[in-house]
């Protein structure tokens, strides 16, 4: 029976997989070329880490090798993480020629520097057309990336002026290039641009819902036991179908966290299975994502992301957004815009980011209240007032200010992120509330700076929605948005807190009043938080 793998590349007769037979098919044509016998193209593999780019290619080195067809062909696949600590370009080159020659089975090829590269490409010494795949391409370094690029461009070039050729019969064999990797082929890091501006694109997208269905229908086809469809789409809401992640989810609910295979797996061992993941067990995945996003040259970026009073527009030509997508940090859409819109990629890798960042600031709260102080308007056995909170994480930061804000990372105008407001209200009630049985958990909707909290307290859940207040005109639309989204939830309360750094008596009373929405008879509390 096949299982669930999220390390590397897999062995498709021992682990569940997606076809993806569109993406193969499309590389395979791009390498093979509409006439084979004129040319192939030259492609770059592209996408975040862990979408599975590797393993698509590999699928097509599999069927260039099985079919008849492309016999004319020699094909072959080189990794190139090998080389990721080499330096010296020409070294690089050398290596590179040696690999080929001898999995090609060729005499040795005099390269001595990187620009002599060429040589291993000619008629003559290559016997038949190459199709090569070099994967994790930037791995190498900026100069060995441009000057190996800048090598094929030429032999591109030179190939199409002998058009007339059939493609055995050219200058230079290197039939197709595929070049697997993330980011630096495409020139973003090169201020000279990137040389290799003849190739087509492949970019790999994150798997289907019916995609990452169709592997837990397998299962359950293969092992008999069954998975709540709720389970697949909790799974891939908080994936959004990344397949590193799905896999490795797929590993823990089937066999690492699988008490009792022959019962059904619902939603109580997902949640078993998820806490587990956010807390206890190292993904590398998770880790090089948080590993990046800490950097300081690239941590203002996340933590404005976290805003809630004005989007992100997403470049792809911004090397630090660049960056950030494609180590899988960060995405973009633009369903709902004009433009497409930075956001984060999945709600699971939002979540960790945001305990990562509210941990890292905050390992130290102070006291939180007195210890003879009276909470009974706050807290009592069967109830929680939100609104009560509120008030008291007020004054505890205002308390606290000077010794809590002390280190907190500051935008270029000096003002303090509007997220560490967010993880510093999350840390407080986190730990106001562990001692009471009570949960607190937050939540992201739409991928981007919205932030909803939620506590499950005395067999009841209580909505708290927080935003950067700005003006009139957004404060009444946060009303209505926050009582559409309380009744999608059930709720027929939900709290509004409202970050600002200064309000007056007169506007608090003006602003705070208790809004009952006539379309969904949802009671919205707007609560204002001064942070000056």
């Amino acid at each position: 029976m096949r299982k669930f793998s999220s390390y590397g590349p897999i062995d498709t007769s021992l682990y569940y997989y997606a076809p993806r037979q569109t993406l193969v098919g499309q590389a395979l044509a791009n390498l093979v070329g509409e006439d084979p016998m004129r040319g192939g193209h030259y492609i770059t593999v592209w996408a975040p880490r862990q979408r599975g780019k590797t393993w698509i290619m590999q699928q097509v080195l599999f069927r260039l090798q099985s079919d008849p067809q492309f016999a004319m062909f020699d094909v072959l696949k080189l990794g190139l993480e090998y080389l990721k600590t080499e330096q010296d370009a020409d070294r690089i080159a050398q290596s590179v020629t040696e690999k080929v020659c001898k999995a090609l089975d060729l005499p040795a090829v005099a390269v001595s520097r990187i620009e002599e590269l060429d040589r291993l490409f000619e008629r003559g010494v290559l016997r038949k057309p190459l199709i090569l795949m070099l994967d994790e391409f930037d791995a190498l370094t900026e100069e060995a990336i441009s000057g190996i690029t800048g090598i094929f461009r030429h032999i591109y070039s030179n190939r199409q002026d002998e058009g007339s050729r059939p493609t055995a019969e050219k200058t230079y064999l290197l039939h197709a290039v595929a070049l697997i990797g993330v980011r630096a082929v495409l020139g973003v890091e090169n201020p000279r641009g990137s040389p290799f501006n003849v190739q087509r694109s492949l970019h790999v997208p994150n798997l289907t819902f019916e995609e990452v269905q169709g592997l837990f229908e397998w299962y359950t086809r293969e092992s008999g036991q069954l998975i709540g469809p709720a389970v697949v789409e909790r799974l891939f809401y908080e994936t959004r179908g990344q397949p590193g992640l799905t896999c490795w989810f797929g590993e823990l609910l089937t066999e690492t966290y699988n008490r009792d295979p022959t019962q059904p797996i619902g939603m109580a061992e997902f949640e078993h299975v998820y806490i587990a993941a956010s807390h206890v067990l190292p993904n590398n995945n998770i880790l090089n994502i948080l590993s990046k996003a800490r950097q300081e040259q690239y941590k203002g970026y996340v933590l404005e992301m976290f805003r809630t009073d004005e989007r992100v527009v997403f470049k792809y030509d911004d090397p630090v957004l660049n960056y950030l997508y494609l180590n899988g940090v960060v995405d973009w859409e633009w369903e709902s815009a004009a433009v497409p819109q930075v956001k984060f990629p999945c709600p699971f890798v939002q979540k960790r980011l945001f305990s990562h960042f509210a941990g890292e600031l905050f390992r130290e709260t102070g006291r939180l209240y007195d210890p003879f102080e009276d909470l009974s308007d706050t807290i009592s056995d069967d109830r929680l007032d939100v609104r009560n909170l509120l008030r008291r994480y007020e004054r505890y930061l205002q308390q606290n200010r000077s010794w809590l804000l002390k280190d907190a990372p500051r935008r270029a105008d000096l003002r303090i992120y509007e997220a560490v407001y967010h993880f510093n209200l999350f840390t407080y009630l986190f730990r106001f509330l562990q001692r009471r049985a009570a949960e607190v958990y937050p939540e992201f909707p739409t991928g981007n700076g919205k932030v909803d909290i939620f506590i499950k307290y005395a067999d009841q859940v209580y909505g708290l929605e927080v935003k950067s207040f700005t003006d009139e005109f957004e404060y009444r639309a946060a009303l209505q948005q926050a009582a559409t989204y309380g009744r999608q939830l059930g709720l027929t309360e939900i709290t509004l807190a409202f970050f600002v750094e200064r309000v007056d008596k007169a506007s608090r009373q003006k602003y705070e009043m208790i809004y009952v929405d006539p379309a969904t008879g949802v009671t919205v509390t707007p609560v204002f938080v001064e942070t000056g």
